[in-house]
């Protein structure tokens, strides 16, 4: 017998029926209990209100609780850990925030691979990182900040907030790019590293908008530049650090990740209820109050995010030798 085309797509229909039906069957069902959303950081930070927000958006939709659990162990390692072990039936997200991607490319507690360890959903939304510092620095402008980190390298100091983490990535690679390079300074908390930044004792304050920004228009601080790939909307007087130093653009970022393997069907629903909790003006309203900007994406566009800043990062450890705190 002859098998043509038309023979295979005939036998192969009914495979392809059952494929749709069993997809269908499963966004029809979930969520069939409450969705535990992971996050690994601590309540009260932009990743723990964002995700109580969108939660209660969720929650309304799709008839059940999406409950926000904290989970601050390994500086957000364990959470990432548990979802990734979790049964892939749509009911554990975690919220993954931008220092995920630094963590992968310092193979820092990773107990699987950064790409196939999730089914990716959708990044929820974006804020640059914030150069600024204290109103009677000597220091002017970003320009003059990297003047005098190339004229003297090593000596003007930086605040992180942990060996490897964006503060200290993005700042190594903006040395590196522009042969200006700065000692970072760890402190364990923000309020500890801006009294210092005040009281001269450390040169510039790098942190996140939604912390900076109401920093900036209290006059508490003055700020040098912004690490958006252009002017930011939120601030756009900003200057930014590519006008000074080319090609070097960052956003922080928060998106959300189910298990490996969890149905497409699945992630296409939930892709499509965070898209839809975004559009909505309360939602819109309150993000940007915090310094953020709602950052839909496809799962697919989501993965190749994470993809392309575990590239960047594995090239900046690399080249500065920077070791896990």
């Amino acid at each position: 017998m002859r098998i043509t085309r038309r023979t295979l797509l005939k036998a192969a229909a009914p495979l392809l029926m059952a494929s749709a039906s069993t997809a269908r069957a499963q966004v029809q069902s979930w969520p069939s209990r409450p969705v535990r959303i992971v996050v690994g950081t601590a309540a009260g930070g932009s990743p723990d209100i964002v995700s109580r927000l969108l939660g209660e958006k969720f929650s309304e939709r799709l008839g059940q609780s999406f409950v926000v659990e904290n989970n601050t162990q390994g500086a957000g390692i364990v959470a990432e850990q548990a979802v990734n072990k979790s049964a892939p039936d749509g009911h554990t997200m975690v919220m993954l925030t931008a220092g995920y991607p630094g963590r992968a490319a310092l193979h820092q507690g990773l107990a699987f691979d950064p790409l196939d360890g999730f089914s990716f959903i959708s990044t929820v939304c974006g804020y640059p990182f914030v150069y600024s510092v204290a109103p009677n620095s000597p220091i002017m402008s970003f320009r003059d900040l990297l003047d005098r980190a190339k004229a003297r390298p090593d000596t003007l100091t930086y605040t992180i907030n942990a060996q490897g983490s964006i503060h200290h990535l993005l700042t190594t690679w903006i040395g590196m790019e522009a042969a200006a390079p700065m000692t970072p300074i760890p402190y364990r908390g923000a309020s500890p590293a801006i009294t210092d930044v005040l009281g001269g004792r450390v040169d510039v304050m790098v942190e996140p908008a939604t912390s900076a920004f109401p920093r900036v228009r209290s006059g508490q601080v003055r700020l040098l530049a912004v690490s958006s790939k252009g002017r930011y909307p939120l601030m756009p007087e900003a200057p930014t650090i590519e006008e000074f130093v080319q090609g070097v653009t960052f956003m922080s970022w928060l998106g959300y990740a189910m298990a490996p393997k969890t149905p497409a069907a699945i992630v296409e629903r939930m892709n499509a209820e965070v898209r839809r909790a975004l559009a909505l003006a309360d939602v819109e309203k309150k993000l940007i109050e915090g310094g953020n900007i709602a950052t839909p994406s496809t799962p697919a566009e989501f993965r190749a995010l994470v993809a392309r800043e575990i590239g960047i990062w594995s090239r900046v450890v690399a080249a500065a030798g920077i070791r896990p705190g």
